[in-house]
């Protein structure tokens, strides 16, 4: 019973002792840290520069244009439709001004269900060309990482030395 009570180490001593092990931590940790490489790839950079970025951006603005002169046509007539109601309203039978009403609170509803549709159609179209983008831009990442030999490669980072960015290399891959 007395080794065991003489063994009890003090919360001082526990404390002295853990503080040694994380300073070896740390210098090994440093020494490994030597021989690692790191890389930094800046995906925002890639989606607002790269050529395939900017095609498919021009190629989903073909794609919606038909939708969105669509949407502004039917605008334009709500809008004249709205302006014809208003100098008409004070010589109209209570009827008819309560049936216009009625017409272009349903062409309203209509312009703002179809532009609702056509933003969730077109958010979609550009993220699904922006996960492709991504997507290839990591296979990229991946293959410079392993010919020229990094250890990790980091994405979007907050702050990083442009010495070890290597988004411009990535640009460069993806045009060609």
């Amino acid at each position: 019973m007395e080794i065991i009570l003489s063994q009890l180490i003090t919360p001082s001593k526990l404390f002295q002792r853990l503080m040694i092990c994380a300073a070896c931590l740390v210098s090994v940790s440093q020494v490994h840290a030597q021989d690692s490489r790191v890389a930094i790839f800046d995906s925002q950079r890639v989606i607002r520069e790269s050529a395939p970025a900017k095609a498919a951006e021009v190629k989903i603005e073909q794609e919606f244009s038909k939708r969105s002169k669509d949407l502004q046509d039917m605008a334009n007539k709500f809008r004249i439709l709205a302006e014809k109601f208003d100098k008409d309203a004070p010589v109209l039978g209570e009827s008819d001004r309560i049936k216009r009403q009625r017409e272009l609170t349903d062409l309203d509803q209509d312009i703002k269900r179809k532009q609702r549709v056509f933003s969730e159609d077109l958010n979609q179209r550009k993220n699904e060309e922006i996960a492709a983008l991504l997507e290839r831009a990591s296979k990229i990442v991946k293959q410079i990482a392993e010919a020229e030999k990094y250890d990790l490669v980091l994405q979007d980072a907050v702050y990083h030395n442009p010495r070890i960015d290597i988004t411009d290399k990535v640009l460069k891959a993806l045009t060609k």
